[in-house]
Formats: C-alpha cells, sequence, structure tokens
C-alpha cells in the first residue's frame, strides 16, 4: 500500500455504506440505484424525488473540509477525519453523523462555503445552512454530533409546488462567506446572506422574463426556459467577476452585469484597475468620430457612475497602486435602473453536433480563465484570455472563447441596441459515450439503450490547484480535461505583439486542442446498466496528498493519485514563436561565421521531446478504471457476444499500447546511447580546446607577440615612406603656394602679431593685456577679502548686539551703498574679461548665493 492511495486506506470505511433506505430486508435493492433501461423509466415518469437518490440531475454529496471528509446518504450527514485514517491513528475505522433535526429531505448537493464553517445543503426543492463542528469532534465517544441547521427561503423551497433547485453556491466575495446564491429552474437567482436573513432573498436575478399574454399562438420549447446551470465570471480589470452567467437546458446562454452581493468585501486593486479600464475605454471613445460614440458614452457614463460609487466606499487613503485590501461595500444606489440581461450568446461557428446522436440537454456551464502569478509584466495580453465550458447529456463538451468580454449594462429605453454578445467556439470535445452504449447489442424488444443518456447529467469541477484542468463526471464515469496545451498556445500567440493576428493563427494551428483522459468507467457491458458519479472532491490541504477522490450512486469510493506540476510542466510543449525583442537583442551578439560549423552535434539542433506514451504529467492511468456494482454484489461471469467483444477492443487497446511503449522504449534507449556518445564527442573536443588554450598561452603566445612587434615597424616604415611620397607628389603638383593657402598663412601670422605683439614690450597685445588684468585682479583680491571677512564680523556683531530700529536702518543703507560699489567693480572686470577673453573665477558674491541655494 502507497502513503497516497487513499482506496486502499478508505477500504471498508463505513462512511460508504448505503443509506437505510437500501440494503436490508426491509429495504429496497440496491439495483434501483444503478441507471438502467427498467430505472430509466421510473426516473422519467416520477421526476426529481424529494427524499430518495435520483438516478439524473446534478449531484455532489462528498466535500473536503480541510482534512475532513463529509458525505451525505440520503438526508443524513456524515464526517470523518482523513489524516487520522492516514497517520494510522485509529485501527477502527469510524464516522460521526452530523445530527439536524430540520433536515428532512434526501440531499443532492453539498457546497461548503469560503471559511469552511457553513455548508449548505439542497434537495430537489429545499435548501439548508448547517454549522460545521469544531476541531476535535472526532475524540467525542457518542457516534452523533449536534449541529445548528437552519432552513433557508423556505418560502420559496419548500416543497413539490414550488421550482426544483437547479444549482446552489457560495459567492467568493461575500462579507464573511455568509453570501449563499440559490438558483431554481425558472431563472430565479436569489441571493441569501445567511448571517442577516436566511428567508429572504437579499437580491433576486432573473434570467426568464415573465410571458407576455398574446392572442397569437408562439411556438416556444420549453427547454428555453428552464435553467441548467450558472457560473460567475473572473477576471483582473474587467466586468469578469461581476458577471453571472447562466445556461438553458436548450443551451441558450446569457449573462447579467454588473452583480454584487448586497455584503461584499471587494478587494481595493480590483476596484482600482475597473477604474482604469474604463477611463482607457472613455478616453479611446473620445478620439473617434462614428455615429454610435453618443450610445457608448452614455453607457460608459453609467458605467463610471458605478464605478465612483465603489471608490467613494473605500477608506480614505486607500491609493494605487498598494497593498490590496478586501474592504466591505454594498452594490451602488446611484443608478435605478436594474442590470440588464444579455444574450442569448451567439456561438460562432455554430458548434457540430455529435453522430447518432439526436442532441441532448445542456447540463452545466463554467468560466476558466489563465493567469498565473508569474504574468504581471504581461497582464494586459493574458487576464482577457477567458475559456467558457458547456457540458450537454450526449456527451458533448463545448469550449467557447470569451474573445468579447461582457460589460456592465442596464436596461434603458435608450439603450435597444439589438447587437448580442458572442463567443467563439473553438472545440467540440465528444467524451465516447455514444460510442461506448453502441458497443451494446441492443435489445430485442424494450427500450434502446442510447436512451440512457436522457438521465446522464455531466457536472463540471474546477481543479483548486490547477486552474488549466477540469473534471466532467457523469453517469457513465470520470473524464479529465486539460486546458494545459491550449491555454499556453494561446498565451504565446497573444504576447506576440502581432497586429495583423499572424502569430495567433500559427500558435492555433499547431495547438493540439483539449487534453482528454477517461479516468473511470462505470457502464457494465454485460449487465447493461451504469453506476451514475453522485460526487468528485480534490483535496486542497498540506496534510492530505493531492489525489481526486470520487463516489458512485452505491456508494462505491475509488480514487487517484495526481502529480501536482509545476510552472516548467505548463510549457512543455509551449510553441516556439518570434519573440522580436529578444531577436533584435542577440542578432549582434556572437553572431556565427558563415560557412559550416566548427562542430556538428549528433543530437542535432532540436530537443529531446519524450514520447507522449511515456510522459504523463498528471499522473493519471492511460485507461480508464472499471468501476461496477457495489463491493458486495456477488454475481455470476456471463459470456456473452458484448464481453467478447469489449474483451477484445480492451486487448486491442492494451496490445496497440504495449506495442507503443516497447518503441518509446527503444526510442528512449537509442537517445540515451547518442547522448553518450556525444558526451564523449564533446569531452574529446574539451581536451583539444585546452590543448589549443595552453599553446595558446605559452609559446604561441611569445611568437605573437614577436609577430606583432614586426608588423608595428613595418607599418612605421611603411607609414614614413606614405609621408615622404605624399610630399613629394604635393610638390611636383603644386609646387607655389595657392591663392587660398597665402591667404591662410598671412591670417595666422595676423593672429600670432595680434596675441604675442610686434615686440616684447607691445602694451597692446592680448598676452599683454591679460597679465595686466591678472595683476589688477590680485591686487584688489585681498582688499575684497578684508571687506567680505568685515561685513560678516559685523553681520555677526549686530546679530549678537541687537542693535536698535534706526542704527539697523543705517548700518543697512551704508551696507547697500558698499554692495552697489562692488558689484559695479564686478561687473568692470568681468566685462574686461570678455573683452580679453579670459575666463575667471566666479566673484565672492555669486558663490555666497550659490551656497545659499
Amino acid at each position: 500500500m502507497t502513503q497516497d492511495d487513499w482506496s486502499t486506506m478508505l477500504e471498508g470505511h463505513p462512511i460508504f455504506t448505503l443509506p437505510k433506505a437500501y440494503g436490508g430486508p426491509t429495504g429496497q435493492s440496491e439495483e434501483s440505484l444503478e441507471l438502467s433501461t427498467n430505472t430509466l423509466k421510473k426516473s422519467m415518469l416520477e421526476g426529481p424525488s424529494a427524499d430518495g437518490l435520483p438516478l439524473s440531475g446534478r449531484r455532489q454529496v462528498m466535500v473536503l473540509k480541510d482534512s475532513d471528509l463529509i458525505v451525505a446518504a440520503g438526508c443524513e450527514l456524515r464526517i470523518t477525519s482523513l489524516s487520522d485514517s492516514k497517520l494510522g491513528r485509529s485501527t477502527n475505522k469510524s464516522f460521526k453523523i452530523l445530527n439536524t433535526p430540520d433536515i428532512q429531505f434526501g440531499i443532492n448537493q453539498l457546497a461548503l462555503n469560503p471559511s469552511g464553517k457553513l455548508i449548505a445543503v439542497a434537495g430537489a426543492y429545499q435548501v439548508a445552512v448547517v454549522v460545521l463542528p469544531r476541531a476535535g469532534y472526532s475524540k467525542l465517544v457518542l457516534s452523533s454530533v449536534d449541529c445548528k441547521s437552519i432552513q433557508v427561503g423556505s418560502f420559496y423551497h419548500h416543497s413539490h409546488a414550488s421550482a426544483p433547485i437547479a444549482k446552489i453556491e457560495w459567492h467568493p466575495w461575500g462579507e464573511a462567506g455568509s453570501t449563499l446564491m440559490v438558483m431554481t429552474v425558472d431563472g430565479k437567482l436569489r441571493e441569501y446572506d445567511i448571517s442577516v436573513d436566511t428567508e429572504e432573498p437579499q437580491q433576486v436575478l432573473s434570467f426568464v422574463p415573465e410571458k407576455k399574454t398574446s392572442k397569437s399562438y408562439l411556438a416556444e420549447d420549453p427547454a428555453e426556459r428552464e435553467v441548467a446551470s450558472f457560473t460567475l465570471g473572473k477576471g483582473k480589470a474587467d466586468w469578469g467577476p461581476l458577471t453571472v452567467y447562466a445556461v438553458m437546458r436548450s443551451g441558450d446562454i446569457y449573462a447579467i452585469c454588473p452583480y454584487m452581493p448586497q455584503n461584499a468585501s471587494v478587494p481595493s486593486s480590483y476596484v482600482h484597475a475597473l477604474e482604469c479600464f474604463i477611463s482607457a475605454k472613455q478616453e479611446f471613445l473620445s478620439q473617434g468620430t462614428s455615429s454610435g460614440i453618443s450610445a457608448l458614452s452614455t453607457l460608459y457614463n453609467y458605467q463610471r457612475k458605478y464605478v465612483t460609487a465603489l471608490l467613494k466606499q473605500l477608506p480614505p487613503g486607500t491609493v494605487y497602486p498598494s497593498i490590496s485590501r478586501s474592504f466591505s461595500m454594498h452594490p451602488p444606489t446611484t443608478i435605478k435602473s436594474q442590470p440588464m440581461r444579455q444574450g442569448p450568446f451567439l456561438l460562432q461557428p455554430s458548434p457540430r453536433s455529435l453522430e447518432d446522436s439526436e442532441g441532448g440537454d445542456t447540463t452545466d456551464i463554467a468560466y476558466l480563465s489563465f493567469l498565473r502569478d508569474d504574468d504581471d509584466e504581461d497582464a494586459g495580453a493574458t487576464e482577457r484570455l477567458g475559456i467558457v465550458i458547456v457540458t450537454h447529456q450526449d456527451g458533448k463538451v463545448d469550449v467557447c472563447l470569451d474573445v468579447e468580454k461582457v460589460e456592465a449594462r442596464w436596461e434603458s429605453k435608450q439603450d435597444q441596441s439589438q447587437d448580442l454578445p458572442m463567443l467563439a467556439v473553438y472545440e467540440c470535445i465528444d467524451l465516447g459515450l455514444i460510442s461506448m452504449l453502441k458497443q451494446t447489442s441492443p435489445l430485442s424488444s424494450g427500450t434502446p439503450i442510447l436512451d440512457l443518456l436522457q438521465a446522464n447529467h455531466p457536472v463540471l469541477l474546477m481543479d483548486p490547484i490547477h486552474d488549466d484542468t477540469v473534471y466532467v463526471y457523469h453517469a457513465f464515469g470520470v473524464h479529465v480535461l486539460d486546458f494545459g496545451d491550449l491555454l499556453q498556445c494561446l498565451t504565446n500567440g497573444l504576447r506576440a505583439d502581432d497586429d495583423d493576428g499572424v502569430a495567433l493563427n500559427q500558435a492555433l494551428q499547431k495547438s493540439a486542442g483539449t487534453h482528454v483522459v477517461p479516468l473511470l468507467n462505470t457502464y457494465s457491458v454485460d449487465r447493461r446498466c451504469s453506476n451514475p458519479i453522485i460526487a468528485v472532491s480534490v483535496p486542497n490541504d498540506v496534510y492530505l496528498s493531492y489525489s481526486i477522490l470520487m463516489l458512485t450512486s452505491v456508494f462505491r469510493f475509488t480514487s487517484f493519485p495526481l502529480n501536482l506540476r509545476t510552472d516548467l510542466s505548463l510549457s512543455r510543449t509551449a510553441p516556439n514563436l518570434p519573440d522580436k525583442n529578444k531577436t533584435s537583442e542577440t542578432e549582434d551578439f556572437l553572431a556565427p561565421i558563415e560557412g559550416p560549423s566548427a562542430y556538428i552535434s549528433l543530437l542535432g539542433t532540436e530537443p529531446f521531446v519524450s514520447p507522449p506514451t511515456l510522459s504523463r504529467p498528471s499522473g493519471l492511468p492511460s485507461n480508464p478504471r472499471i468501476t461496477v456494482g457495489t463491493p458486495n454484489t456477488k454475481t455470476e461471469f456471463v459470456l456473452t457476444p458484448e464481453t467478447l467483444r469489449y474483451l477484445g477492443s480492451t486487448i486491442e487497446g492494451l496490445t496497440s499500447q504495449i506495442h507503443e511503449i516497447i518503441l518509446a522504449y527503444k526510442a528512449t534507449e537509442v537517445r540515451a546511447e547518442l547522448q553518450a556518445k556525444e558526451f564523449e564527442r564533446q569531452q574529446q573536443k574539451c581536451g583539444a580546446m585546452l590543448d589549443l588554450i595552453e599553446q595558446l598561452g605559452g609559446s604561441r603566445n611569445s611568437e605573437v607577440k614577436e609577430r606583432l612587434e614586426r608588423i608595428r615597424e613595418a607599418y612605421r616604415a611603411l607609414a614614413s615612406r606614405l609621408d615622404h611620397r605624399l610630399q613629394t607628389l604635393m610638390q611636383q603638383a603644386s609646387p607655389k603656394l595657392s591663392e587660398y593657402e597665402t591667404k591662410w598663412f598671412e591670417e595666422l601670422r595676423r593672429m600670432k602679431a595680434e596675441i604675442a605683439g610686434a615686440g616684447r614690450y607691445d602694451e597692446q597685445s592680448l598676452a599683454a593685456r591679460t597679465s595686466l588684468l591678472k595683476r589688477e585682479y590680485n591686487r584688489m583680491l585681498p582688499s575684497l577679502n578684508d571687506m567680505a571677512a568685515k561685513e560678516a564680523e559685523r553681520k555677526k556683531h549686530l546679530s549678537e548686539s541687537g542693535l536698535g530700529l534706526s542704527q539697523a536702518f543705517q548700518f543697512g543703507e551704508r551696507s547697500n551703498q558698499e554692495r552697489t560699489k562692488i558689484a559695479e567693480l564686478e561687473e568692470e572686470i568681468m566685462k574686461m574679461a570678455s573683452k580679453l577673453e579670459l575666463s575667471l573665477s566666479r566673484p565672492p558674491s555669486l558663490r555666497e548665493i550659490s551656497k545659499n541655494e
């Protein structure tokens, strides 16, 4: 048993026993929990179950709170500590029951709030919140722990007459983690603040408009008015975190922006970034002259009012950039209009349909963004990179790029634009459910096997550690979607700074798309039934190993250990796109000589890429594990044509994988031998280079120095011969001075006479006048220094003696007169120096001014 094998450690754990209503002589049979053609009819006729375990719909009955595992079995909540199981503290496996008398309904969904103190439970029609026990509950002797539970919105969620619950989720920006969002099938998203009021919602968003009474007949699909799921947008400096996306069963996607919890805790950095974003848009709009500027200007003014109201709620002194902190905020009330429902989104190009599929209902939606911590320098290019994932009943997963992010809009009569938002459909993934079911031969009579897809409800789960990994669990197993390569290619294309989009197109063409890995298969070929997955959890605790935990409808537990990836593994298949900045910097650095290279490596220029068969960064198995039935299921193995076909296809797949592994092993072995030979060659080449360096530093160095000395002497001889030859040529070409040369020499003689004088005692020469000026300056400088010293002493004496007003006035008047005389004298000296074109040091008065400054 390995340390990370949770399947072995939790094998036979009583927390995974079936509810009391199932099993035993008086309970229902375990076959009723399996999805088959027999149970499908009953499920379709009865619809959502209020107290039982439904076969379809959103299911998430297992969550992790730090190292505690919480499982919902019927209307019962169970809790156990995984850290005790991992460390082996308790030999007897046990669990505690959370005593919640108010919960008398079957639990379908569990949602843990951000603080980890509350857990929301939802059935088919009812919602409640349970206060989790504190640490140390496992030391209690009793098998149950009393917990406080509160019914949420009992007026709106109480019985079969109310709308069924589609999804529950805690808002990440809710103050104290107490904002619970409840979406019902009728399109009403109600926000409850558990710390304020659990009965009445704080806000209500409507994604389905009220029906208008009309005498004319309007053909409308009921699936267009039923919400399947919702999700929150993401972003760093845009309206993404304030956007709510909802998807209908028909596949239509709508969005409402802005939406903020009534009592929110918003990071200050986001508010400042949003203000900069709106300011940039308004500045760009002011430079345009199109006809639609007026409508956009009105919209941006509304957005400016909204953000200004948020800024006013920040404490005084909060500036940007600074350390981001979360502050309590409320939705602004300056704009009276309600946020507008935007959509339906145009999916361009239209998503393709799967072969042999009639098109199933949409089941879930998720928003995926990619922004690593080391992307701060290039955040402008990557922060707007968003992916919208939509799942369908037939196993189709649409991957859409959010190229035009939703912006805040309000209902207004002036804003009657018919432009619908758009999502770019990048890829349609087939999970292979239809092909898997088609392997089963149809029955002679009864329900077609493909009808099992009607009870399929794929659910998306984000990995808490790696943002580029998404898990899809459904009625037939679990799949893993790895968007790492796709996001890396898109990021490199956006960073290329290419206006014509060539780099982005190259990145999209080189991208291999989403990497899909089937992880678990719960479909039995011989029995023609499946055990739907009802819960998937991934630990995000330092004391628990990184793995994925899965639970089937018959409470059979399965887990797989996962590998933590580093940032280097994320760019393992990044395309080599040109970087303009790096190219310009490295062009002039050690440019290679033209011609063949001096040393050619045996390994080539391209780095070695490990074969895909041997490289699995996530640590997931290459073949899905098969989990069918319960541990107590004991049936004889019957050999049928379906079983033989399945075994044949499985053996064929394993054989091909074995061949791929053998080929990959041989390729790796050949590469290792080649690297060993290359290492020997490089050692020999390095030895030769060391010998050459010793020769260059020894005898050859002296030879080179002697040769350089001979070259210098030869150069001097050649230079002297060149001067002599040049002089000879000039004398032959022009033996007499030209007119211009004669004038130039006369000008030189005149300048010499003006500077040096006609004779030794010429007083009008510049040299004589300069010497006279220096003597006068040296003669006057001591007296000026004495006067400056006396003035400083007088000022000091005046400051100490404290003269009267009249005396100070007289001294000041006399000082001003003397200062005027000194200034005039300095000015005369400077004029004389300028006439003589002499440079003197700065006068004492100017030096004192510079010191004071």
